[in-house]
């Protein structure tokens, strides 16, 4: 059934969005489910308590960390008693609201500073607390944020061990005077999002020599920045590339880049205490160091999203 909100603002063609990790991403290519309807998690769903549990389906952008979220989520309702079937690895920030609009999925994880954005292109909060605020004022009514979890994988401009030091870099503002004769990668959106290349101009003052559009955060970004093909990118900060090559994250002095919490956003038409007591533990156990410990697990070691999400809600909730 059609969702009786609209989404506030118009879609973007781009059907990208960046990533952690291999694989996919949201701010990256894919105009649609290049994944497909799967179980929770490999779960069995037990009784609803007190019929309360009822249906959630479980949508993730298509990057490895988002895919993994959603899957402790499913994990998580699954374990409550709600049937919570997952439609993974839709596309960018574009793509997976419309499906919440259209009612093909009820909840997705996201990231609270790049939700913000999307919502209100001239935020300028930077907390977690502010950030979350005006995400939530600017929210379609149809749609809720519950609790943020202290876990944060935030944007950020990264380069080479070698370049850092050629340059002098330790912050994003070191680039003034030299970007022009640098080749930025980063995924489709971040040439026209606020907080990408066009903010990097309107903040900082850069204007790179050539932007390079890149499946952000994946094995090609990882690979083109340690051959060169870019000089720096845009990568998430719970990457196991940044520390495995020795890629340096360049502070950002003027916030930039917004505080990204994970939180769950859901159709208010599914919520009910059974979901929100599920989601609130979830975020409740989640932390950045045992977010990224995951991610080693699933990009660096090969693991399944499903199992390392299982495990997780094992051992956390």
């Amino acid at each position: 059934m059609r969702r009786t909100w609209l989404i506030a603002l118009p879609l973007t063609t781009a059907f990208l969005l960046a990533g952690c990790g291999g694989g996919g991403d949201p701010l990256d290519s894919g105009s649609g489910d290049t994944g497909g309807d799967s179980p929770a998690a490999g779960t069995a769903t037990a009784p609803a308590p007190d019929g309360e549990g009822g249906e959630v389906v479980v949508g993730s952008a298509n990057f490895p960390e988002n895919e993994l979220l959603a899957e402790i989520y499913a994990a998580a309702l699954s374990d409550a008693g709600v049937d919570a079937p997952t439609k993974l690895n839709i596309g960018s920030r574009e793509t997976y609201m419309a499906g919440l609009e259209d009612g093909s999925i009820d909840l997705v994880p996201e990231y609270t500073g790049g939700l913000a954005t999307y919502l209100n292109p001239d935020i300028t909060a930077t907390s977690s607390e502010e950030v979350l605020a005006d995400a939530k004022e600017n929210l379609p009514d149809g749609l809720q944020l519950l609790q943020i979890s202290q876990a944060e994988d935030k944007d950020a401009l990264v380069v080479t061990g070698e370049t850092a030091k050629e340059l002098g870099l330790s912050s994003i503002a070191d680039l003034k005077g030299k970007a022009g004769d640098l080749v930025l990668g980063g995924p489709p959106e971040f040439e026209t999002r606020p907080n990408g290349v066009d903010g990097l101009k309107k903040v900082y003052g850069l204007e790179f020599k050539q932007f390079r559009s890149l499946a952000a955060g994946s094995n090609l970004t990882v690979q083109a920045l340690k051959n060169g093909q870019v000089d720096a990118a845009n990568i998430f900060t719970t990457d196991p590339a940044i520390e495995e090559n020795g890629f340096v994250v360049l502070e950002d002095p003027e916030s930039l880049f917004a505080a990204q919490n994970i939180v769950p956003l859901i159709s208010k038409d599914v919520v009910n205490p059974t979901v929100e007591e599920a989601l609130d533990a979830v975020s409740a156990a989640l932390t950045t160091q045992n977010l990224t410990q995951m991610m080693v697990q699933v990009v660096s070691n090969g693991e399944d999203p499903a199992d390392v999400a299982r495990q997780f809600v094992d051992e956390n909730l």
